[in-house]
């Protein structure tokens, strides 16, 4: 294990091993090719709907508009959490430095708010569309989309900028590895040899108000 000496006489941990999925050789190539085709699968239909979205002005409404976003942020999604699994697959344990692993989880902690605050703002829509019908051209006009999906996407780049900030402050002296496919925060915290009280506290409220955020969309 890669590691510095600090003034306290610890070893702070300068890379993770993710285990991965599987450790038998039998299975990884299996895993493998199935993981790889579902990742370029998902890839090309995400493409394909944001194509048919843009290409056709039929579907430049509020929904399909929401539809675009949520299929650029499934394509960003698995980008960030499927090369490590791969990884991982092909060659056996995936080999992450610090700085690396907190970059992944940086996005994919800010992808998993923006796409909370999404589904909220096309469950919006919907009502608006069902019980507000005849307001629903100016509650939902493409300047009120923009800023719903802007929103969505800024405020999932701030919690995440506060939390993987909160959890990268953290102090790792060993063991260095996470028993997953990518670096994720509760196998994070576990790793951590300080008192984690605070980040724990930061994830609950950040937690509580994308919640808030979501029922007052």
């Amino acid at each position: 294990m890669e590691s510095s000496l600090e003034p306290a006489n610890m070893t702070r941990v300068q890379h993770f091993v993710l285990l991965g999925l599987s450790t038998r050789l039998s299975t990884r190539d299996a895993l493998f090719a199935i993981f790889l085709a579902l990742y370029l699968l998902t890839l090309l239909e995400n493409t394909l709907i944001i194509y048919l979205i843009c290409s056709h002005s039929e579907l430049h409404k509020p929904m399909y508009f929401f539809l675009g976003n949520l299929s650029g942020l499934e394509m960003c999604y698995v980008s960030v959490t499927m090369p490590t699994l791969l990884i991982g697959l092909w060659a056996g344990h995936c080999h992450v430095p610090f700085t690396a692993c907190m970059t992944q989880l940086f996005f994919f902690v800010s992808l998993i708010c923006t796409e909370c605050t999404l589904l909220a703002s096309m469950a919006y829509d919907r009502y608006v569309a069902i019980c507000l019908p005849l307001h629903y051209p100016l509650l939902m006009r493409p300047q009120v989309c923009l800023g719903l999906a802007v929103s969505s996407w800024l405020g999932g780049l701030v919690v995440s900028m506060i939390k993987t900030a909160c959890i990268a402050s953290l102090s790792y002296c060993g063991p260095n590895v996470l028993n997953h496919f990518f670096c994720d925060v509760s196998p994070l915290l576990n790793l951590s040899c300080t008192h984690v009280a605070l980040t724990e506290l930061v994830d609950f409220i950040s937690a509580i108000v994308i919640f808030c955020g979501n029922e007052s969309q």
